[in-house]
C-alpha cells in the first residue's frame, strides 16, 4: 500500500480544522479568548500529538465563570 504526500497533507488539514472547531467549542467556556484558543489548537495540530496535548490541556483547564469574568471588566 502506498501512502503518498497527498494523503497525509490531506488528513493533516482535516485534522488541523476538525481540531479548531473543537479547541473552539472548548475555549468557549474555558477561556476568555475563544478565537486565539481555537488558532493555537489549529496551528499545533499540524502535528497531531501537539494538537492532542493541547486539547487534553484545555480539557483539564478550570471553567471560566461569566461573573469573574464580568467583576474583571468592571475594575
Amino acid at each position: 500500500m502506498n501512502i503518498n504526500a497527498t494523503v497525509i497533507g490531506q488528513f493533516v488539514a482535516l485534522f488541523a480544522l476538525i481540531m479548531g472547531a473543537v479547541c473552539y467549542y472548548l475555549a468557549r467556556r474555558k477561556t476568555q479568548t475563544p478565537i486565539l484558543a481555537a488558532l493555537l489548537g489549529m496551528v499545533l495540530s499540524i502535528v497531531p500529538l501537539f494538537g492532542l496535548v493541547y486539547l487534553v490541556i484545555l480539557v483539564l483547564k478550570k471553567d471560566v465563570s461569566s461573573t469573574s469574568a464580568a467583576h474583571l471588566t468592571q475594575r
